[in-house]
């Protein structure tokens, strides 16, 4: 059932107060439809798609709203999410917080985290172990050893590290600097490969924030290219029925930003990012707060250390979220959500 047409149901039951949430062929086993929140968000969840938009300010969707941006305005909509997630603590840089994602880490290597403070190309370390100086393991050795098929689509060379630290467990890499081209190639992957984790990169956010500056009309605009691009992404997945059925979609980002840099790791735009998830059995139009009122805070403006007993939503849930959709045990060695914690559905 597609975003639309879940919330088309939801308007359309709530005079009679019973919606549906779970799959097609869920639905077709029982004269009855289940109630939403006796149906777990990874009962039916097979694939799990990725989708880092690089340098997304969340202020650029409230400026922007539904008509300028209506793909994500859309996606969350049909899912749970939240505006107000944040970056790994010690930095707000590419490659940094993106390992982040995939490592469950926190990115001081001396307490246990990934290693991989550089943001560039040259190989230094060669790979995230090196970095941190001990094994490290991701969300894509996890799925591997399971069985499952892995795919990296990236808009910066940066991230051919990933395939160096972990090259047994990616099947395919795709680093392709236009974005456009890119999102064709993982339109064309959903649509010719069975995988169960695909992870997206798309850069064109950061790329035109670092030209014309973060939150200005050329950044604005880019915003809105891309949200074209996701949108397109998410038709893929729901043109087909198997894929519509059984995939979950987690979009976030690796900082904000505003005027020329987003390198001030102590600076609100650049420390604030998105959260969202939507798939079979997510929630619909959820704060992702409100779903996890007992180990999740709102941090309001603050920018919240490690040390806080009680964690915000963090772009490095992503990893142990898409394993604990996919019913596998966190990575480990990983901090982020390693209890499995984050919920996403009302049945948790």
């Amino acid at each position: 059932m597609t975003p639309r047409s879940v919330l088309a149901s939801v308007i359309a039951c709530a005079a009679v107060g019973l919606c549906l949430t779970s799959a097609p062929a869920q639905m077709a086993s029982s004269s009855i439809p289940p109630d939403p929140r006796s149906v777990s968000a990874d009962d039916a969840i097979d694939s799990v798609l990725a989708i880092s938009i690089d340098g997304l300010n969340p202020e650029a969707l409230r400026i922007l709203g539904p008509e300028g941006t209506p793909h994500l305005h859309d996606f969350m909509a049909s899912g749970a999410s939240t505006l107000n997630a944040r970056t790994e603590h010690e930095k707000t840089l590419t490659l940094p917080n993106h390992t982040g994602m995939v490592t469950g880490r926190r990115i001081e290597a001396e307490t246990g985290g990934h290693g991989v403070t550089w943001n560039d190309d040259r190989r230094r370390p060669a790979t995230v172990q090196a970095a941190a100086g001990r094994r490290v393991e991701s969300v894509f050795t996890s799925i591997s050893a399971a069985g499952g098929s892995t795919a990296l689509f990236a808009s910066k060379t940066k991230f051919s590290l990933w395939k160096r630290s972990w090259p047994l467990a990616i099947d395919k890499t795709r680093i392709q600097l236009d974005n456009g081209l890119l999102a064709r190639s993982v339109r064309r992957d959903l649509r010719d490969h069975d995988r169960a984790f695909r992870f997206v990169h798309f850069s064109l956010p950061d790329n035109v924030g670092h030209a014309k500056g973060f939150m200005s009309r050329p950044y604005l605009r880019s915003v809105k290219q891309v949200d074209t691009l996701l949108g397109g992404v998410v038709a893929a997945v729901e043109s087909d029925p198997g894929l519509d059925a059984g995939t979950a979609i987690i979009v976030t980002s690796d900082h904000g930003g505003l005027g020329d840099s987003h390198s001030d790791a102590r600076r609100f735009a650049n420390y604030r990012i998105a959260f969202m998830v939507a798939g079979p059995g997510v929630a619909i139009g959820a704060d992702l707060y409100d779903l996890n009122a007992d180990d999740r805070r709102d941090p309001g403006t603050r920018r919240t250390t490690y040390a806080q007993p009680v964690q915000p939503v963090r772009n490095g849930d992503l990893a142990n979220l898409a394993l604990d959709l996919l019913d596998l045990d966190a990575v480990p060695g990983s901090e982020h959500n390693s209890g499995l914690g984050l919920d996403v559905s009302l049945a948790n």
